[in-house]
């Protein structure tokens, strides 16, 4: 990302016709479950019921394309992770670990993200959907670590960041929450630790 395109920018999904959300709403599920290579614009024109040229006619191409389902993608989560914060203002943290955890769907892929990271070379727009979306994730931890830890809140905030990566990759590899369980404990007792330390003596 360049220092003039501002992460908003990167991340604002583009304005859509009723046929293009039609198109973008299939497209964005075969991406997830598939995978974005293995999924071609013959397949999501019959499975949204639109012609190719329609596609094409609304996203100009299978990249611009792809690019929206990464903007749409993160608007779509963090929406639903700002409402967990709001609902659990005692625990802001835990609350938006959980969010990468209730928001995955039951294939059992892990983080759309990270995914298409996988598959896209760097100078794919979607790649830098993907840079912008993690880095505003990398922000938004700090802010809320930073309330309860001022103290080391950077490094605090690398190290639950790392855990949260770490713990939905091996999801989406393993098929199952141990990891994710020991990632939760790890960081409750950092965020403990880390606020027992900063407490004045008696």
């Amino acid at each position: 990302m360049t220092p003039l395109e501002e992460p908003s920018e990167v991340l604002r999904v583009p304005e859509l016709t009723t046929g293009a959300r039609r198109i973008l709403d299939v497209a964005s599920g075969l991406f997830y479950r598939r995978g974005i290579h293995a999924v071609g614009v013959d397949v999501i024109a019959a499975e949204s019921g639109y012609t190719k040229r329609t596609l094409y006619d609304r996203f100009g191409s299978k990249e611009d394309l792809v690019t929206a389902y990464l903007q749409a993608r993160h608007e779509q989560w963090w929406k639903r992770m700002e409402r967990r914060l709001a609902e659990k203002p005692a625990s802001p943290v835990l609350a938006f670990f959980d969010s990468y955890f209730e928001d995955a769907e039951p294939s059992g892929r892990g983080c759309a993200f990270i995914n298409a990271a996988a598959e896209l070379p760097e100078d794919h727009s979607g790649y830098q959907v993907i840079r912008a979306h993690k880095r505003l994730v990398r922000q938004r931890l700090g802010g809320l670590i930073r309330a309860s830890c001022p103290t080391s809140a950077d490094a605090v905030a690398d190290q639950v960041f790392l855990l949260l990566e770490g713990a939905i990759a091996h999801r989406g590899v393993d098929g199952d929450d141990t990891l994710v369980t020991s990632a939760r404990r790890a960081i409750l007792r950092m965020l403990e630790q880390d606020r027992a330390e900063g407490l004045p003596p008696e």
